[in-house]
């Protein structure tokens, strides 16, 4: 009888601990759209108001940026307080500087300044709502269902950047820019009560942590050192970054690729397929639970990625670039639910902040570089070199065919034989394949260490 009282209390926790994520989930889901609203129609404000593609392109950096740079700090602070709270505190400060927008526009008073300080502000609010979200997950969900929780958390963002265009371009035709960043301000306070009313384990910050004499720079440094310790999640982190900034040129060449050979109305298809694929992706993941081998998750699908990266580039051919789009944005949350996965398995909980903060700054640090990089090099080397008349147009026009993006074409080939190049790679790599045998992944690291070094 005490074992069938067990069974049930252990099903019933379970249960609990599933609805609990659920509120939170959802309160991110409904929060994450919101912000694609405020995202896509400020993009909007910038550009027709400026007609300035740089002056565009640096919302996105201040997006991006300072929560890459102050990552290492909002890691050490997510470790040492509630986990609740720091989701709950980047959600009011983020829905306070959004209000002070709605404001300004309201006055007609609102300057570029101001959007570029509020872009930097709500990325800061990310560097800390990110780890706390991943941490959080971890001691709320069971172990065997953090697949399938990555795999929702990945649906989420698919979601709002599917449905965000759409549904913020119907609202500025009704209740303009200021009403749209109100909804925005509605969405932070309904994330907040949904983390507020979820029933969480109370939060147990790292013992040694809190106890140690350590510096700051030490406690900033630790996350880095925990990762340094242990060669198989060095190299998984080491391979994303590489991954990521292939991914990021394909980011930027993907629009003037699809621009050089068709319409915008055929970009904006593909780029609707690009968010079908992340969606079924991630609901994949959602009711699939992933492979048993989660490593498997990440190097068969980025075996894929790259073959897809090629045929994209290989043709000026739109069904062949849409459909390979698809399958590419289809194997991202695939992608990412595994990789989440094995972090929140093999990193402790009470780490997680100051660990999860230098893996998100490292691994999207190749992203600005990428979005660097590709403009000069598509533009100064691989458009002249395939040039109509030119000897490389010659000899490989058969291969990639005609026209003026052939140089495009051929920049998008040669990113996917490197992304294949890297999966063969990491493959090959025992300690990578081998991530999930706690004998590759488990070394002794002191928590925090001394500030006398040692």
């Amino acid at each position: 009888m005490s074992n069938d009282v067990s069974v049930i209390q252990g099903a019933h926790s379970r249960i609990g601990a599933m609805k609990s994520f659920f509120l939170v989930w959802f309160g991110q889901l409904i929060s994450v759209t919101g912000s694609g609203l405020t995202k896509f129609a400020l993009g909007i404000w910038v550009y027709q108001l400026t007609g300035s593609a740089t002056k565009f392109a640096l919302t996105e950096v201040f997006a991006v940026l300072p929560a890459i740079l102050i990552s290492p700090l909002a890691g050490v602070l997510v470790d040492r307080h509630d986990r609740r709270w720091a989701m709950i505190l980047s959600d009011v400060v983020s829905g306070i500087s959004t209000l002070f927008i709605a404001l300004l526009l309201a006055g007609g008073h609102v300057d570029l300044w101001a959007i570029y300080l509020v872009a930097a502000i709500k990325s800061i609010c990310t560097a800390f709502q990110w780890p706390a979200y991943s941490a959080l997950v971890t001691v709320i969900v069971p172990r065997q269902h953090l697949v399938r929780a990555s795999g929702m958390v990945q649906f989420s963002e698919a979601l709002a950047q599917f449905i965000a265009p759409a549904l913020a371009g119907v609202l500025i035709a009704f209740v303009k820019i200021q009403g749209v960043i109100l909804v925005d301000v509605a969405t932070f306070l309904f994330a907040v009560v949904m983390v507020g009313i979820a029933s969480t384990p109370p939060f147990v910050p790292d013992a040694s942590a809190a106890k140690s004499t350590s510096t700051w720079g030490t406690h900033l440094l630790f996350g880095w050192k925990y990762i340094q310790a242990r060669p198989a999640l060095m190299a998984l982190l080491i391979f994303f970054a590489v991954t990521n900034f292939l991914t990021g040129i394909i980011m930027i060449l993907s629009t003037p690729l699809v621009l050089s050979f068709a319409s915008v109305r055929v970009l904006g298809g593909v780029l609707s397929l690009a968010g079908l694929g992340m969606i079924f992706g991630s609901l994949t993941m959602s009711v699939w639970g992933g492979p048993k081998k989660l490593i498997q998750g990440i190097l068969v699908p980025e075996l894929v990625l790259g073959i897809t990266i090629i045929f994209a580039g290989l043709r000026p051919n739109p069904f062949l670039v849409a459909s390979m789009v698809f399958l590419f944005s289809f194997c991202i949350p695939i992608i990412m639910s595994c990789s989440q996965a094995i972090w929140q398995r093999q990193v402790e909980p009470e780490v997680q902040g100051r660990v999860f903060a230098v893996r998100r700054m490292i691994s999207w640090s190749s992203l600005p570089l990428a979005y660097a990089v590709a403009g000069p090099l598509a533009d100064h080397v691989f458009i002249p070199l395939m040039r109509p008349g030119t000897p490389l147009y010659t000899a490989l026009s058969p291969f990639l065919g005609s026209g003026s993006g052939r140089g495009l074409g051929l920049m998008v080939v040669g990113t996917g034989i490197c992304a294949l190049l890297v999966s063969v790679w990491a493959y090959f790599y025992s300690p990578m394949r081998q991530i999930e045998e706690k004998s590759h992944c488990v070394e002794t690291l002191e928590p925090a260490p001394s500030s006398s070094g040692q």
